[in-house]
């Protein structure tokens, strides 16, 4: 199957991950009420939490969280693919991690991805954020077998790390997926052009599914959930920040083709920068 329907669940996640569970399944089955068979939700789906204390006390391994086996027994009852954008899971090591899950439509969990890039930043207006912190970078990249897709995982600040998105489209993803609790003050700037870069890029399908509005615990995210075409078109938003769903049509065709026309996937080569000094010879220095 090169046609599916994808759907894109946008959430306003609180402090309590009972009532966040609780949202999520009602927006997972009013996607599934539309014929989506694949339904992606938001970054940190489970809870937003800015104190850390707070955050690991509610904390449960893969098997006990409330989000995870929420969303196996949806993915089961409703015969989908359901990919829980991410929320906190206890490591063994102790440790947290911001994890993504992928659970089919028997309910078993097909992948999990750890978020790799920490969002520690300081933005203007005193926005400051320090995600290392509390959480534990991933080191592995994952793509994923559909039966309708290949699958590329992401979430949130990995969206300005593009070498993960050409990796996994070389690995043969035609849809990338970008997961997000971007803040509203990012979000404005970057969010559109950054998931319409990485569509065109790599010639694939770009699916985020993204958190929106004022939360609990004070912050603000962007919204605007998007589905953007291979040829970096937006084919479905969420106008704003309230909670939603949205669903669109993916071809997975469209990524072959784009492909075709801009073949860079092919056409890349590796090379070296050369630091130019006056009166010396450049020095070069192997790319990465």
């Amino acid at each position: 199957m090169s046609v599916f329907k994808a759907a894109a669940v946008q959430m306003r996640s609180g402090t309590s991950v009972e009532r966040n569970a609780a949202a999520m399944e009602e927006l997972v089955r009013e996607a599934a009420a539309q014929g989506a068979v694949y339904v992606q939700t938001p970054e940190m789906t489970g809870a937003l939490m800015r104190d850390r204390e707070a955050l690991r006390a509610s904390l449960r391994d893969d098997g006990h969280d409330l989000i995870a086996t929420t969303a196996g027994r949806l993915a089961g009852e409703l015969a989908i693919h359901l990919h829980v954008g991410s929320t906190a899971i206890a490591r063994p090591d102790g440790k947290v991690a911001n994890r993504a899950f992928l659970f089919g439509p028997d309910g078993r969990r097909l992948a999990a991805y750890d978020k790799i890039h920490m969002f520690d930043v300081d933005l203007d207006k005193g926005e400051s954020w320090r995600e290392s912190a509390t959480y534990e970078p991933g080191a592995a990249a994952i793509v994923a077998d559909l039966p309708f897709a290949r699958l590329g995982f992401a979430i949130c600040y990995d969206l300005r790390f593009p070498r993960l998105f050409r990796a996994e489209a070389l690995a043969g993803a035609e849809v990338l997926t970008v997961p997000a609790a971007f803040t509203r003050q990012t979000g404005e700037a970057h969010w559109h052009v950054l998931l319409r870069a990485r569509a065109i890029e790599n010639g694939a399908w770009v699916i985020a599914a993204a958190q929106g509005g004022l939360h609990e615990d004070g912050r603000e995210t962007y919204g605007h959930s998007l589905i953007v075409d291979p040829w970096g078109r937006v084919v479905a938003e969420v106008a704003g920040d309230e909670p939603g769903v949205i669903v669109a049509e993916i071809d997975t065709t469209a990524s072959a083709a784009a492909r075709a026309k801009v073949p860079n996937l092919k056409n890349a080569r590796d090379f070296e920068v050369a630091m130019a000094a006056a009166g010396a010879e450049p020095a070069l220095r192997a790319a990465s």
